[in-house]
């Protein structure tokens, strides 16, 4: 079933996820859509510092809106934000440091935050692709740690503090590579079996959008949605997929052009005119299913995945 799913998956990225596909799909965007002022809202964006999460900031901050980039590399992420200042002329760029890998950082982070600032927009981007199994100084696989906790934990840890805003919203940064995969809850942290990174990792985005829904139908008050950025020519697909990225490299996105439904989803009022909890391709909601590819689990499956995701969570709340 796999080999179907993941043949099935490759024709429709070809046609989809590359720099065509957005080309052909941006012909139907309403342009006024993104024509908004963004003063007086915040941004928080996680991965803030190189690819989509900086594509997405510069665009929000183009706008007038407060970023907060949340980042892992001080460096990288002062350097990012002083591109994104002098590009936007907003002075109103945030830069915080954190290692989304690590589940009590994240814990101490959101809480600090909540007390200090607000939010109305929360961005989960941040992600890895580790190809090695790897396991966090708390001892969790790091893949999940980083795609899966760290964004259960934040996203959570802020809902008291987004539910205060007005037009509150959480987008995250899945992949369409959670299509060839169903959830499985026997296997979280990829003990069994041969290691394969990249399936850890389209596994990980498929409990983002599962989280997504439910969320949705637990907390009415906010906004919730996933999106898939296509086939972008990033930094981390260079790193975490070589060859993919050497054969795709002259149909791959710019980095734009992956952060364009990021933004709208998090700038537009159009985005909240659609039902909560969905998940986004270039400004439409797209089927979490290929089909016939057998890749749904039951609503039992997906409540296991929540409450296995808060014990942990509670495991490392400080």
């Amino acid at each position: 079933m796999s080999i179907y799913r993941n043949a099935v998956w490759f024709v429709k990225g070809l046609q989809e996820y590359t720099k065509s596909g957005y080309e052909a799909a941006a012909k139907h965007f309403a342009p006024s859509d993104l024509e908004v002022n963004l003063s007086g809202r915040s941004f928080m964006i996680t991965g803030a510092n190189s690819g989509i999460g900086k594509a997405t900031a510069q665009e929000l901050a183009n706008r007038g809106g407060t970023v907060h980039m949340v980042c892992r590399n001080k460096s990288r992420a002062e350097a990012a934000k002083e591109e994104i200042v002098e590009r936007s002329q907003n002075q109103d760029i945030h830069v915080h440091i954190l290692d989304m890998s690590n589940a009590r950082q994240v814990w101490e982070f959101a809480q600090s935050f909540s007390q200090s600032s607000s939010v109305h927009v929360l961005i989960n981007n941040a992600g890895c692709m580790v190809n090695q199994r790897e396991l966090t100084e708390e001892g969790l696989e790091k893949n999940f740690a980083t795609n899966t906790l760290g964004t259960y934990i934040l996203t959570t840890a802020l809902i008291p503090a987004l539910k205060k805003a007005e037009d509150p919203r959480v987008i995250t940064v899945s992949s369409g590579g959670m299509l060839t995969q169903k959830l499985n809850m026997d296997d979280l942290q990829f003990e069994k079996g041969t290691f394969d990174g990249t399936a850890a990792y389209a596994q990980n985005k498929r409990q983002q959008v599962i989280l997504t829904g439910r969320w949705a139908a637990q907390h009415k008050e906010i906004h919730f949605s996933s999106m898939h950025p296509g086939w972008a020519d990033t930094p981390a697909v260079q790193t975490s997929m070589p060859s993919f990225h050497a054969k795709m490299q002259a149909k791959l996105r710019t980095e734009a052009m992956g952060a364009d439904t990021a933004v709208w989803l998090a700038a537009s009022a159009a985005a909240t005119k659609q039902p909560s909890g969905l998940f986004f391709q270039d400004r439409k909601a797209v089927s979490t299913h290929l089909p016939l590819a057998s890749s749904r689990s039951s609503p039992q499956e997906e409540e296991k995945l929540q409450a296995a995701l808060e014990e942990f969570a509670l495991k490392f709340k400080p």
